[in-house]
């Protein structure tokens, strides 16, 4: 699979911009502080540098996996790159991918249809893992909502801007 290196970039800003204006106290910051536990006297002490840079990195990670996810046209390659002839101009394989393509076009290359799968991520992946761990740890289901909203936008956007 080739990165659009550009878009992964773009795609790594996304869940910062949507942090900074979701978790806004007139948005549901204030809610999420209360639910969280989170107070001004707390945030005081972080190391934001750190928060941020970690932040980045860990975006660049889901970034990476969320375009392999929504781009079908790495699935076509993986299943048949085994195959005799995968990758030689012209062999069986080669030309049944070409016309595979062909026919497709960009049909699955589009904002909604990457908007769709992290949307789908989100809800089915994301959620669920935060809502067992919230669980367990027995934070307030209000906070699981609050974050889980977050990411299934955070995640349609990037998929959006990935496919």
């Amino acid at each position: 699979m080739q990165f659009n290196f550009l878009y992964i970039a773009l795609a790594v800003l996304i869940p910062m911009i949507i942090g900074f204006i979701y978790y806004n106290p007139k948005v549901v910051g204030g809610a999420w502080m209360k639910a969280s536990g989170v107070t001004d006297e707390t945030m005081k002490g972080a190391n934001m540098g750190i928060i941020f840079g970690a932040s980045l990195l860990l975006s660049f990670l889901v970034s990476v996996s969320i375009a392999m996810f929504v781009n079908h046209q790495t699935d076509l390659h993986s299943m048949m790159n085994e195959l005799d002839g995968y990758g030689v101009e012209g062999s069986v394989i080669s030309n049944l991918m070409t016309e595979a393509f062909a026919i497709s076009g960009d049909r699955y290359l589009t904002f909604g249809h990457g908007a769709f799968h992290g949307t789908f991520i989100g809800l089915f992946f994301v959620f669920p893992i935060m809502a067992t761990n919230n669980l367990f740890e027995r934070r307030p289901f209000k906070l699981t909502i609050i974050n889980a909203i977050y990411w299934i936008i955070t995640l349609a956007l990037m998929g959006g801007i990935l496919c």
